[in-house]
């Protein structure tokens, strides 16, 4: 055969439902199409094209981003042993899952370029994978791999694990604020879960991440409190006293609380707290942590000692299944008529 003389189509069936024509050099043998002939296809003014190694796009225009996302994790699938259920063992895909930007693309982060303008595609692999990066994709391995998301078909890192791999690579304090604060205006996820990522991801010994998350944490804060008042009036409970601090009369402190209904002794508390993202070795940051936590504990049963009934609420919760949280309240409140009185407590704003 001369190098002008045309390529014989190559005619072969689709596995069903495969919606993008990309196949890995495994794939297409099982379809009966020889790793010759695929690179046949693909020569100069062929049908075919080659974006990674063993893996093909069958038509010879530009890949869409979702081709390329499919090749990336194809190229990254191949060879790997098969993730658990038959459709990880059809895709190719193994546990390969697309994170960083491209997975916040799919997460539908709107700071994030569209996904045809990404020059990098970032897949999580575990770390025994003995894999190169090439072309576009990044290859990011990890000792602990997350369940994925299954976004337009496709494996993808939870929104907190993507953050974590997308703000690694940047070193703006501005640029890396900007996602984390949509992440939680955007509702994908609680602040907590971002800190604990990035804390598991030893991003937090970065000064100009720990200054973004004292933005972002601040941030949830807020949105936690204007749900928790959007919950109180939209569901018609009576309204309590905003943030205020408890204390015995000539006593000591007895804690803040974010709402406080006097009448009943009913108080409610957002469990807005997030790991603590120091630059202490993880044991110290541990012991940090677990003393915060025994404070706070501490704090709850001391005014349970005295007759207040304390309601924790947690953000994630007014945002899923406010109704739910109303409803806990509601019956804290007209439980108050059946439990013997609170002891007086004096009331300051905080």
């Amino acid at each position: 055969m001369t190098q002008n003389t045309p390529l014989s189509p190559c005619h072969f069936r689709l596995p069903v439902g495969e919606r993008q024509r990309v196949l890995s050099v495994e794939q297409l043998k099982t379809l009966g199409v020889s790793p010759a002939r695929a690179a046949a296809q693909c020569r100069a003014g062929g049908p075919w094209q080659q974006p990674l190694p063993g893996v093909y796009v069958l038509h010879p225009g530009p890949p869409t981003g979702e081709e390329r996302l499919r090749s990336a994790l194809l190229y990254v699938g191949r060879r790997a042993v098969p993730a658990q259920g038959g459709a990880a063992r059809s895709t190719g895909y193994g546990e390969a899952m697309v994170t960083g930007p491209a997975a916040l693309a799919l997460h539908g982060f709107s700071l994030v370029p569209p996904m045809s303008s990404l020059d990098r595609i970032d897949v999580l692999v575990p770390r025994t994978r003995r894999l190169r990066s090439v072309r576009y994709v990044h290859v990011v391995r990890t000792t602990e791999l997350p369940r994925p998301e299954q976004l337009a078909g496709l494996p993808v890192a939870p929104v907190a694990r993507a953050l974590a791999d997308a703000v690694s690579g940047l070193g703006d304090t501005g640029a890396v604020r900007l996602l984390l604060t949509e992440a939680v205006r955007g509702g994908h996820c609680e602040p907590a879960a971002v800190v604990r990522e990035l804390s598991r991801s030893k991003l937090l010994d970065r000064p100009h991440i720990v200054n973004a998350v004292d933005s972002l944490l601040a941030e949830g804060r807020a949105l936690a409190e204007s749900r928790l008042y959007d919950m109180v009036r939209t569901y018609d409970l009576p309204e309590p006293l905003w943030n205020v601090d408890l204390r015995l009369p000539g006593g000591p402190h007895l804690g803040g609380v974010d709402a406080y209904w006097p009448d009943q002794a009913v108080a409610v508390e957002l469990d807005s707290r997030a790991p603590l993202h120091s630059t202490l070795d993880g044991d110290r940051r541990q012991e940090g942590l677990d003393a915060d936590w025994s404070g706070c504990a501490a704090e709850r049963e001391h005014l349970e000692r005295l007759g207040v009934t304390v309601v924790h609420v947690a953000p994630r919760k007014l945002r899923i299944a406010a109704d739910q949280q109303a409803t806990v309240v509601r019956t804290a409140l007209m439980a108050a008529a059946d439990r013997e009185p609170a002891a007086y407590v004096v009331i300051l704003p905080r």
